[in-house]
């Protein structure tokens, strides 16, 4: 029996990395401006200018609700060197006033100063 789990377990792993490094991230979309929120609700996110320093991501961003309304946000990556680039994920955000914060799985792929979005 714990043959059996470790093979498949081992299978799956391997079935995991495989998708993993299938994904060809210079074939994402260019980063636009705005784009829609991965939380939905209409909101649109513009400014996002990712720079890459200290081995993070990070950029300013508004987020306008559909009446208008604009929030101030700023957002903090993991980078990680990927495809003669830099991935951008496990994205951080915190409100310009601190009274918000949350996480995000949106990601960006940045190579020879060209940035890319994830469409998930």
């Amino acid at each position: 029996m714990r043959k059996t789990i470790a093979i498949t377990a081992t299978a799956l792993a391997l079935t995991i990395g495989n998708a993993m490094a299938a994904e060809d991230y210079a074939s994402w979309p260019l980063l636009r401006d705005p784009f829609p929120s991965t939380g939905g609700g209409g909101i649109m996110i513009g400014g996002y200018d990712p720079v890459v320093t200290d081995g993070r991501c990070t950029t300013g961003f508004t987020a306008t609700t559909p009446d208008g309304t604009v929030y101030r946000n700023r957002v903090e990556f993991d980078a990680e060197p990927h495809q003669g680039g830099i991935l951008c994920t496990n994205g951080r955000w915190r409100s310009e006033d601190g009274s918000a914060t949350g996480t995000t799985p949106f990601r960006v792929f940045i190579r020879d100063g060209v940035r890319r979005m994830a469409m998930e």
